[in-house]
């Protein structure tokens, strides 16, 4: 019985989790908004316990701030913390890609050429959230094939605190058919088996929003 309970209780917390992080990805949950955790679980129909739970997993996430005695807030990246995860998710993906290129399947290669495609397909239809979702699909599975756990773990929760701003900021630059050229170039540079191209073509592909850092800055809290 006690098991059936625990199971209960992690599944609820889980589902409470899931909930808060999608509306704070979509930004209905804005960087900053304090979370009311007696007002969340009456609205989810639930205890304070599993949202307290959830709170301290999106907290560890980087996607929630706890306050001493005062209410979580939605977790907001300043100018600078925006520069500073461009350079860690560059570093990042940067080893990720040097370990994957020859561990990499032909189908894997191909999968990579499908989904720049389907990103083209989306910004001709203005698929806007489409085109987000195959950008971060295309990206999370370079890192994947890198077999590094780590990494993964690590590359999932930088990710996580920067996808609002990677969204707006690319589409306010209107950068999007740029991305998926360099997008193209880097999958050239993976069927040759050129870790050394492929990772100077991914260096140069994520550094583009810190060349204008005050516009992505701006950009980024539009």
């Amino acid at each position: 019985m006690s098991e059936v309970q625990t199971f209960e209780s992690v599944s609820l917390w889980e589902r409470v989790y899931a909930h808060v992080r999608a509306e704070i990805l979509a930004n209905r949950l804005a960087p900053g908004a304090e979370v009311n955790e007696a007002a969340l679980a009456a609205s989810l129909g639930v205890s304070r316990g599993p949202v307290r739970e959830a709170l301290k997993h999106l907290a560890a996430e980087g996607l929630v701030t706890m306050r001493a005695h005062r209410r979580p807030v939605v977790s907001t990246l300043t100018h600078d913390e925006l520069v500073e995860a461009y350079q860690v998710r560059e570093a990042l993906e940067v080893l990720a890609i040097r370990l994957a290129t020859p561990r990499l399947t032909s189908e894997q290669i191909d999968k990579l050429q499908d989904l720049n495609e389907t990103m083209l397909l989306c910004v001709g239809m203005n698929a806007i959230e489409g085109f987000f979702e195959e950008n971060a699909h295309f990206h999370r599975l370079l890192v994947e094939a890198s077999g590094n756990r780590k990494l993964i773990e690590l590359y999932g929760q930088l990710t996580s605190q920067m996808g609002r701003y990677q969204l707006q900021s690319l589409v306010l630059r209107g950068t999007m058919r740029q991305s998926i050229a360099e997008h193209r170039a880097i999958v050239r540079a993976l069927r040759k088996r050129d870790a050394e191209r492929a990772a100077r073509l991914l260096a140069e592909h994520i550094q583009v929003p810190q060349r204008r850092p005050e516009s992505t800055a701006e950009e980024a809290r539009a």
